[in-house]
C-alpha cells in the first residue's frame, strides 16, 4: 500500500514540472542562457557601495586555526599522554655507587626531557662560570700590575724599558760583517 501511495506522489509532482516545461517564457529563457541580460530594477540609485576589505581578519583566522592546529593540539597531546600514561617520577632504591644524573632530579617527564636535551648540565654552567671569574681576575691583576709599573716609572722618572730586553751589539756587528762577506762573493 505504501508503494502505491509514493507513486501517486510522484506522478503529481511530474505533472506539474511537465507543465512548467511547456511556459514560452522558460524556453526563451533556455535559448539565450548564454546572452548576459542587464537586469536593474529601478529601485532607489544605482551606486556600487564599497566595503573595507576583509583580507586580514580572513587571514588572522586562517592563521590562527592553523597554529592551534600545528601548534596547540599536539602540544596538548603530549602534556595528556605524559601525565597520564608516564606520570611523575618515583623514588626507588639505587646501589651506593651511582651517581644520578642531572635530570634526574626532576620529578615530572617534561621537565626532566628538557632538563636531559634541551638545557645544559647546571654543573657545566657553574664552572664557565668560575673560568670567567678566573679570567676577570687575572685581567684586574694584569691591569694592577701595569698600573704599579706606570706608577714606580713616574715616581723615579725611568723610561719605558721593561718593553724589551737590551741587545748586545757586538753580535749584531759580526751579523752585519758575514752578510757582507757572503754578498762579495756572490757577487751581481
Amino acid at each position: 500500500m505504501a508503494i502505491w501511495s509514493s507513486l501517486a506522489r510522484s506522478a503529481q509532482v511530474s505533472a506539474q514540472f511537465s507543465g512548467l516545461l511547456k511556459n514560452p517564457v522558460l524556453l526563451q529563457a533556455s535559448k539565450n542562457a548564454l546572452v548576459q541580460a542587464r537586469s536593474m530594477s529601478g529601485h532607489g540609485p544605482k551606486m556600487f557601495t564599497i566595503t573595507p576589505s576583509r583580507f586580514q581578519w580572513h587571514k588572522f583566522k586562517d592563521m590562527f586555526h592553523y597554529y592551534i592546529m600545528v601548534g596547540l593540539i599536539p602540544v596538548v597531546g603530549i602534556i595528556f599522554y605524559a601525565n597520564v600514561f608516564v606520570g611523575p617520577a618515583q623514588l626507588t632504591e639505587v646501589p651506593a655507587d651511582y651517581e644520578p644524573k642531572h635530570w634526574e632530579y626532576h620529578k615530572h617527564p617534561i621537565t626532566r626531557f628538557i632538563a636531559r636535551y634541551m638545557l645544559n648540565n647546571p654543573q657545566e654552567d657553574y664552572e664557565k662560570m668560575l673560568h670567567h671569574l678566573y679570567e676577570e681576575n687575572e685581567k684586574a691583576q694584569m691591569l694592577a700590575l701595569e698600573q704599579k709599573i706606570r706608577d714606580k716609572m713616574a715616581e723615579r722618572n725611568d723610561y719605558q724599558s721593561y718593553y724589551y730586553r737590551p741587545a748586545i751589539g757586538k753580535y749584531h756587528r759580526v751579523a752585519k760583517e758575514a752578510a757582507e762577506h757572503l754578498e762579495s762573493i756572490r757577487g751581481d
